[in-house]
C-alpha cells in the first residue's frame, strides 16, 4: 500500500496521475532549516522526515511505501518558504521580480526497511512584478501556503518568463522522478 505524507491538495491531484492507488496519512512535522544547512540538504531532510512521520502512524501489519514530499524556493542562496503575512510575501515576490530563482522539490518513499529520494531542480525566469500586481496577487488568497509566495499552476503563471526543468516539480510533486523511485522501489500500483 502506497501512502502520501502531505495535506497539499496539490500533490494528491499531482499523485493521481500516476496512481489513485494511495491512502493519506499524517506526516506533521517542524520545519527549520539548520544553520549553515543548504538548500538542497534541507529540502531532501523535509521529504524524508514527512516520510518517516507518516510511517510511524501507518498499521505496521501491512506492507507499506509512505511517500513524502517538500518545495522550497531559492533566490541568491536565500531559501524562500511559505509567507507569514503580507509583508513577507511582498519582499519575496518583490526578490523574485524580473530575475531567476530555483525551485528545488524532494521526493522520499521509505517503508520500514528501504528508503529511496531524489532532489529536483528547476530554474524560472519570471518578468518584472509590479507592487500592484503584488498587492492584487495576495489579495486572491493564492499565495498564502506557497513556498516563494506563489503557485505556478494559478494566477502567478502569467508572472513566469521561462522555466527550465520540471513543471511539476515547481506545482509541488515531480512526476517523472517519482514513478522512477517508485519503480526503484518495486511498488506496483493496482491502476496503472
Amino acid at each position: 500500500m502506497l501512502f502520501l505524507a502531505s495535506k497539499s491538495p496539490r500533490r494528491q491531484e499531482l499523485l493521481k496521475l500516476i496512481t489513485t492507488d494511495f491512502r493519506l496519512v499524517e506526516g506533521e512535522i517542524e520545519e527549520q532549516i539548520l544553520t549553515n544547512e543548504s538548500a538542497q540538504d534541507f529540502v531532501l531532510r523535509m521529504a524524508i522526515e514527512k516520510a518517516q512521520a507518516g510511517l510511524k502512524n501507518i498499521d505496521h501489519n501491512k506492507d507499506g511505501w509512505v511517500l513524502g514530499s517538500d518545495t522550497v524556493v531559492v533566490i541568491n542562496g536565500q531559501v524562500l518558504g511559505k509567507p507569514k503575512d503580507f509583508s513577507d510575501a511582498n519582499q519575496m515576490l518583490q526578490l523574485l521580480s524580473n530575475n531567476k530563482h530555483q525551485v528545488l522539490t524532494a521526493v522520499a518513499i521509505v517503508s520500514l526497511t528501504e528508503q529511496f529520494s531524489k532532489v529536483v531542480t528547476t530554474d524560472v525566469e519570471f518578468r518584472e512584478i509590479s507592487a500592484q500586481e503584488i498587492e492584487a496577487y495576495w489579495q486572491s488568497g493564492e499565495p498564502h501556503d506557497k513556498a516563494g509566495s506563489y503557485g505556478i499552476q494559478g494566477l502567478a503563471g502569467k508572472f513566469v518568463k521561462r522555466i527550465e526543468g520540471s513543471y511539476f516539480s515547481v506545482v509541488g510533486l515531480p512526476l517523472f522522478e517519482t514513478e522512477c523511485l517508485l519503480k526503484q522501489a518495486c511498488y506496483s500500483h493496482k491502476d496503472k
